[in-house]
């Protein structure tokens, strides 16, 4: 067995209290995919005042649900209490929960591959709900009636997704049927947030093709961005084939909007919630597009301020020849070290030597002196003085 002591030590305290304790969830099921980590939340019947006596490092991230965050010198463990949620009311969290046992607590959660625990003391699997059947069968199937466990939390049917693409599992029927008859329910039921968090996860996965068209195929494509609800299935297959795996998840999204206004596109995917770099991110895309498809428009500095942005390798991933790009970088590369280490050839000393006083002018001619040493190769300062006849 291949876990984290430190979690096997959590388990064995709280049995040691007269406790159960289980490793729960994810890494259960990663661990039977023969998938294990570090990563373990652990489930209890222990209280949550019982839980803080014991471990007095916490964070209370959700004492009211019954969990807590334990850490054990650097690491950190979730812990929860065996619960019943009861009644929902906002789709996404209960309004109340109790105490309850295992084998109720594996009834509420989402699908059967999330809902094994797994006894580190006693080395045994305790599966209520046919996760590990479902594992085997390689298939995403909610827990019980998958419209209630929709009803109960509407991300669900985004993490449904999710799973199947990083497991390349296909989702059962009757789950589906559920997604596709819940998705119109999703907003204002789930924060955009988390959505946005959800689509990195698939971005980051290794079938990010399959998560968009599956999205597409069950209607929560069109829920999240209500511009693509004329979106062609086989327009986007085309678009999602191509998509380069290793882009950040905004630069991927941008292409589903081919053909949209600029503002419309940095419109519908803000609603995300997106950070400032992500805002320049799509706009750099959007400003660079139509330059990397007219190859001969740029001179040799302005390909290497280019090269010297940071968001220029998405870019070329995205819309150029990356061979050849790798190739005409390289043949720039000092002029682009000093464009990113903005360490100049030329420097406002050389100027001040030459009469040229701080200032606006200054500083044109330091832009000047930069361009002349990129377009004709030179590494020596008194070459491009005398070029800019100073």
């Amino acid at each position: 067995m291949d876990f984290n002591p430190k979690a096997y030590d959590i388990c064995q305290k709280l049995k040691e209290e007269g406790y159960i304790a289980y490793f729960a969830g994810g890494w259960v099921r990663d661990w039977l995919l023969g998938h294990p980590s570090a990563d373990v939340d652990i489930a209890t019947d222990a209280p949550m005042n019982k839980v803080l006596e014991l471990f007095p490092r916490t964070v209370q991230v959700g004492i009211a649900f019954g969990v807590v965050i334990v850490r054990v010198e650097d690491h950190q463990f979730e812990i929860a209490t065996f619960r019943r949620d009861v009644s929902y009311s906002d789709g996404r969290k209960p309004d109340k929960v109790e105490p309850s046992t295992p084998e109720e607590d594996a009834q509420r959660r989402d699908f059967t591959i999330n809902g094994i625990f797994y006894d580190p003391i006693e080395d045994k699997i305790y599966d209520y709900i046919g996760g590990e059947a479902d594992l085997k069968k390689g298939i995403i199937r909610a827990i019980g009636d998958p419209f209630e466990r929709f009803v109960e939390d509407r991300l669900r049917m985004i993490r449904a997704v999710r799973f199947s693409a990083r497991f390349g599992f296909p989702i059962e029927s009757e789950t589906e049927e559920a997604i596709l008859k819940s998705a119109p329910t999703l907003f204002p039921a789930v924060a955009k947030e988390r959505i946005h968090q959800e689509l990195i996860k698939m971005s980051e996965g290794p079938n990010f093709e399959k998560a968009l068209i599956d999205l597409h195929r069950l209607e929560l494509l069109k829920e999240i961005f209500p511009s693509l609800k004329n979106l062609h299935l086989n327009d986007l297959k085309k678009i999602a084939h191509r998509l380069p795996r290793h882009i950040p998840l905004v630069a991927k999204l941008r292409e589903l909007f081919v053909g949209f206004p600029a503002d419309k596109e940095m419109e519908e995917i803000a609603t995300l919630k997106i950070s400032a770099k992500e805002r320049q991110l799509i706009e750099f895309l959007q400003s660079e597009e139509g330059r990397l498809k007219n190859l001969n428009e740029r001179t040799p500095s302005a390909w290497a301020r280019f090269y010297a942005h940071p968001f220029s390798h998405i870019a070329v991933a995205l819309y150029g020849d990356e061979k050849m790009h790798a190739k005409r970088k390289e043949s720039l590369k000092s002029h682009i070290s000093r464009l990113e280490t903005k360490k100049p050839l030329v420097t406002s000393k050389h100027l001040i030597e030459k009469g040229i006083k701080p200032g606006l002018k200054m500083g044109e001619l330091l832009q000047e002196a930069e361009t002349i040493a990129i377009d004709y190769d030179l590494s020596d300062p008194e070459a491009v003085l005398k070029l800019m006849e100073l």
